[in-house]
């Protein structure tokens, strides 16, 4: 299966031909054909699955075909796609760019954290794609910057993410300024009682998509464990760069913005080039951090786990857990970060007394037991 036969129109397929992307991935196989025949989807999909473009693709498709049929240009906001993270916002915008190159559409992202000069200049040239993060988005609209009443075509990105980021208060508050008649597009990598109700007060007859359950995904992936105790772990993480030279990008996940800062100074003083990313941060803090991860300037990257939704980062190698997250789904989500496009992807974890149930509840989630490798600090090599 090719994109050329899932009926995409030229000026997309020139744009992925441009990007080298010839082979949909399984969730764009299933959702870009739904998406066309304007039905509501319910889309299940981890992260690092191709979900944006399953939903870009055809929302560009559908307004470049209607701006043909419509005799003059409006600056009308024509599509919505609400997303939790300021990063995550970002990439969609980044993915819109570059599908729609070839194509007159104009989009804009908004985020909270910065200055809105820039961004309600944008809104006010016109846009027919608004990529948003929540909060944000309801403040432009109470200052009159944003209406929403011509979206045709509205997607919700990361639902899970947005209950476990205290979201849904805000999701509420802009489902009712949306016209009825539209299309939903609704993505999520679980299935929480609140999201499921959710999904099922704002889909109209959906089609149900789902890939790459958690099993397949952990399956791909190494993953080796540590026992060991809170305070010894910052000196586990420096023995195991230091043996894992090889592994040029590293992912840390930290469960606080305190600690994410601890962890990269103890390497800093290691000597091990390292920054870390959290909300905490400035945005353009976050994203020259990003940016220098990307580019291998950075080897370690320190993050939180909301702070790292949307890091898509190709060729990551290594993730380690240096705290267990509370919710075992998370776990998915961080070691799902590498491993990506057929790439091999290793995941260590460190585990202290105080964490152990969190372990279980992440082995019984994944039907998979994770060994330790019960090794002293000096016998790590055979990893």
């Amino acid at each position: 299966m090719t994109f050329d036969k899932l009926n995409i129109i030229e000026p997309v397929l020139k744009a992925l031909k441009e990007k080298e992307y010839s082979v949909p991935t399984p969730i764009q196989q299933e959702a870009i054909p739904v998406a066309l025949e304007k039905q509501d989807l319910l889309g299940l999909a981890q992260t690092g699955t191709g979900k944006t473009a399953a939903f870009a693709i055809p929302i560009i498709q559908h307004l470049y075909n209607e701006a043909r049929q419509e005799k003059k240009k409006n600056k009308e906001i024509k599509a919505l796609v609400l997303t939790p993270t300021r990063e995550l916002a970002i990439q969609i915008e980044e993915s819109f760019r570059d599908y729609a190159k070839y194509t007159s559409l104009r989009h804009c992202v908004i985020f909270g954290g910065v200055k809105q000069k820039a961004q309600t200049d944008e809104l006010r040239k016109g846009v027919d794609i608004l990529i948003a993060t929540p909060g944000r988005l309801l403040d432009l609209m109470a200052q009159g910057f944003v209406s929403l009443d011509t979206i045709r075509y509205f997607v919700l990105d990361e639902a899970d993410r947005m209950l476990d980021m205290g979201f849904i208060h805000d999701i509420k508050r802009i489902l009712p300024k949306l016209p009825v008649k539209r299309q939903t597009l609704f993505f999520s990598a679980t299935m929480p009682p609140a999201i499921s109700s959710l999904s099922r007060s704002i889909l109209k007859n959906p089609r149900r998509v789902e890939v790459t359950p958690v099993s397949s995904i952990v399956e791909t992936i190494e993953q080796y464990l540590y026992y060991v105790e809170k305070q010894e772990k910052k000196d586990l993480l420096i023995k195991l760069l230091a043996e894992k030279e090889e592994a040029s990008s590293v992912l840390v996940f930290s469960r606080t913005k305190h600690g994410a800062d601890k962890i990269a100074r103890i390497l800093c003083k290691a000597g091990i080039g390292s920054e870390a990313i959290h909300g905490n941060k400035s945005q353009n803090a976050r994203q020259k951090a990003l940016s220098n991860f990307k580019s291998h300037k950075t080897r370690v990257l320190i993050a939180t786990d909301i702070a790292a939704r949307g890091i898509d980062v190709n060729q990551l190698e290594t993730v380690i857990n240096y705290d267990l997250p509370d919710v075992p789904e998370t776990y998915v989500h961080r070691i799902g970060r590498t491993g990506r496009a057929g790439n091999s992807g290793k995941a260590y974890t460190f585990c202290s007394q105080d964490e152990r149930p969190m372990l279980k509840d992440i082995q019984k989630l994944t039907g998979r037991v994770l060994r330790p490798l019960n090794a002293g600090i000096g016998e790590m090599s055979g990893l």
